[in-house]
């Protein structure tokens, strides 16, 4: 039989000396813990979303595909964008075909088509990482592989990850998903190789309308972090007490 590591961890003993010793007897240094060596606390990431300036084109969900390798071919992606359509009836439908990848070519929605004079409103609604405070997602990890920096980014270390789930299925926002190449867990993280070098995340260099920003929670002097303080911005499903680092202008009480 052969074992990998994920296998090993999967069953959380390990064999030394012909003795079997349970996994908690053994003190590696985490992914985490050395982040919390290198990284500096002046900086906290956080994201803007305008959903009235979001029009559906899919050109973040396309550029992070580009960028990040993500398999929207699969349906999965690290970010996508929502279409919300309620209709006068009140009826609510939400649908992301291909997570967006291509916008919003077809005005049918599951098939259907939708009178116009049958709608009340739409709009779209992009939707990424929250990279939460407390996120819930490090809690359930049971050998460390995700964990969140001082800057506020929760990272997925792939040479740790077995692949358990564990973080996908308690996740409030459904942000994560198994990449179907790699098979370990994938989400985003505000592309964080461009942002440590003073770029910004693809997604918001894609936007031609203004609709994604991100900043410097920690700086009273960056535009987004004004915004969030003198606007009236909402975070998604804030009963989950995550607290959430995306924040949205304009958001509306229908979306989930």
């Amino acid at each position: 039989m052969n074992f990998n590591r994920r296998d090993f961890l999967k069953i959380g003993i390990i064999t030394v000396g012909g003795l079997m010793l349970p996994f908690s007897a053994f003190e590696f240094l985490t992914p985490k813990a050395k982040a919390n060596i290198i990284h500096s606390t002046n900086l906290r990431w956080v994201f803007l979303v305008d959903i009235q300036k979001c029009v559906g084109c899919g050109m973040c969900v396309k550029g992070c595909s580009t960028e990040n390798d993500a398999p929207t071919h699969a349906n999965l992606a690290r970010t996508w964008i929502e279409r919300y359509i309620i209709t006068k009836d009140g009826t609510i439908i939400v649908d992301s075909p291909q997570q967006a990848y291509n916008g919003f070519t077809k005005h049918d929605v599951h098939g259907k088509h939708i009178p116009i004079e049958n709608i009340s409103k739409a709009f779209f609604v992009p939707k990424l990482c929250n990279q939460c405070d407390l996120p819930i997602c490090v809690d359930v990890c049971p050998v460390g592989a995700t964990y969140k920096t001082p800057d506020g980014i929760v990272h997925i270390d792939r040479k740790w990850c077995i692949g358990c789930a564990a973080c996908i299925s308690n996740c409030p926002y459904s942000v994560r998903f198994i990449h179907p190449t790699l098979h370990v867990v994938d989400k985003c993280n505000f592309c964080y190789h461009r942002i440590s070098n003073n770029l910004n995340p693809v997604c918001v260099d894609a936007c031609a309308f203004g609709s994604r920003k991100i900043g410097n929670l920690k700086n009273p002097d960056d535009p987004v972090t004004q915004t969030i303080m003198s606007k009236p911005v909402a975070v998604l499903k804030p009963e989950f007490n995550s607290k959430p680092h995306v924040f949205y202008l304009g958001l509306s009480y229908e979306v989930k």
